[in-house]
């Protein structure tokens, strides 16, 4: 039996945990943390909270566990729709955009496992 698809896979997965605790000590975010400070700060206006999740390939109950942590941060902030009070859309604060500065890619130790698919 070839296994050997099953064993790269874990080797990426093992590189990308390690790249993770890196960003979470650097930067004191996870990587979907910074991927959602990323993508708010990309896109002109607010987002929905299932665009966001559509927009990470997140699950809607994993998107508004890293919604809720960027926002008890004050990195994000929501907003009532202006059609629909009921209808919040996410933003990024000036303290999300400063946290946002702090990640380089340059300064981020990307395991060897990963350098190339960068």
């Amino acid at each position: 039996m070839d296994n050997h698809c099953i064993t790269k896979i874990r080797d990426i997965f093992r590189a990308i945990s390690t790249f993770e605790n890196g960003l979470q000590q650097q930067i004191g975010l996870n990587i979907n943390e910074a991927m959602l400070l990323c993508l708010l700060s990309e896109h002109e206006h607010p987002m929905l909270a299932g665009e966001i999740a559509d927009e990470m390939g997140l699950t809607r109950s994993n998107a508004s566990k890293v919604i809720a942590a960027l926002e008890r941060d004050g990195l994000i902030r929501r907003r009532a729709c202006s059609e629909d009070g009921r209808c919040q859309r996410f933003h990024i604060t000036k303290h999300g955009l400063e946290k946002l500065d702090q990640l380089h890619c340059d300064s981020i130790c990307v395991p060897e496992e990963l350098k190339d698919m960068v």
